[in-house]
């Protein structure tokens, strides 16, 4: 029975040697092409969301900014990366991304500059955000647009969202005001 717990305390701790880091490690681009540390989200739960505007979740901005209005000022932020990774459904520029969620949704939470999700120039972000060996949580590749990750005030990964699921979901919901 001791060597069981102990052989589970080695790799419970071996996981977390090998994650490497958390969110707040990363420096991205916002949409304006400046420098946007994610350090600034200590203390904040995040969800990190890929984002499209020519997709069938694309109405799922709507309710991202409901949950982001409603949420902000109690430690919850969304942080969007528009990726063009999914049968091209993000074509346009930063500026043009900007403009279309700024006009048809009225976007409020922060936008980052397009990046890739997947593959070979798969962003670092996502490479930590869905590899178990990074994050020490999960592996939780990115399914399509609106996938969601859900990470903790310290920074951690908590748990990924498909993109079939809601942003206001009643887990996702529960998960922000716990």
């Amino acid at each position: 029975m001791k060597l069981l717990f102990i052989i589970s305390l080695f790799v419970s701790f071996s996981l977390a040697t090998f994650a490497s880091g958390n969110l707040h490690q990363f420096t991205v681009k916002d949409i304006h092409g400046n420098d946007y540390s994610l350090k600034q989200l200590k203390g904040k739960k995040v969800m990190v969301v890929n984002t499209a505007s020519k997709c069938g979740l694309t109405p799922q901005y709507k309710i991202l900014e409901k949950i982001y209005r409603q949420y902000k000022d109690k430690g919850f932020v969304i942080v969007a990366f528009p990726s063009n990774d999914f049968m091209k459904q993000e074509p346009g520029s930063n500026k043009e991304i900007l403009d279309f969620c700024t006009s048809e949704f009225d976007i409020s939470f922060p936008i980052m500059s397009k990046i890739s999700v997947k593959g070979k120039k798969m962003h670092p972000l996502y490479e930590w955000l869905t590899k178990k060996s990074k994050n020490g949580k999960a592996d939780a590749p990115v399914r399509w647009n609106f996938h969601k990750y859900l990470i903790d005030e310290k920074g951690n990964f908590v748990k990924s969202v498909p993109p079939s699921t809601m942003p206001d979901d009643e887990d996702v919901i529960k998960w922000i005001t716990q």
